[in-house]
């Protein structure tokens, strides 16, 4: 859905019946995160993760042979940590990137995990801040991206517990 500025903006809430700690290490954990991270059908050749404020993020997905004609591509995604709170919260700006390193995308994301009973709400928050012409794609494809990503997520901890 669009915002009063006309940017796009999303809010995923999941219960995942894993702890907290373990929600935490597959979000920041570069071994963990790169298992998950991203739409169906894509890899992560490079993740780089430094989870404190000020840390940067740097992924690049990589199309699998089941995106058809797209295989071989990839994304790269690079982005700073503006907030972190262990095993509560943290807050990213991260940019999506051209063939030249330039930011196509940019957008915040807050991913909040609260402790219920043993299992995790998660809700993650995600507001596009800027775009460009050749951004415009990613962000059309932005909710089933993020909903494809979390339901990748579920399964990984399902798998990890």
């Amino acid at each position: 859905m669009a915002n009063e500025k006309g940017l796009k903006e999303l809010t995923i809430t999941r219960t995942f019946d894993a702890p907290r700690e373990l929600v935490w290490k597959a979000w920041t954990d570069p071994k963990l995160l790169k298992q998950w991270f991203g739409p169906r059908g894509v890899t992560n050749p490079i993740c780089e993760v430094d989870a404190r404020k000020g840390g940067e993020i740097y992924i690049v997905m990589e199309a699998g042979p089941e995106l058809g004609p797209a295989k071989g591509m990839r994304w790269p995604m690079r982005g700073t940590f503006d907030e972190v709170v262990p095993y509560e919260r943290f807050v990213l700006t991260g940019n999506a990137l051209d063939d030249k390193q330039g930011i196509m995308l940019e957008n915040r994301q807050t991913v909040i995990l609260e402790d219920i009973e043993g299992k995790t709400k998660m809700t993650l928050h995600v507001v596009v801040t800027k775009v460009t012409k050749d951004g415009e794609r990613a962000v059309a494809g932005m909710q089933a991206g993020f909903t494809q990503q979390i339901d990748k997520l579920g399964e990984f901890l399902m798998r990890a517990r």
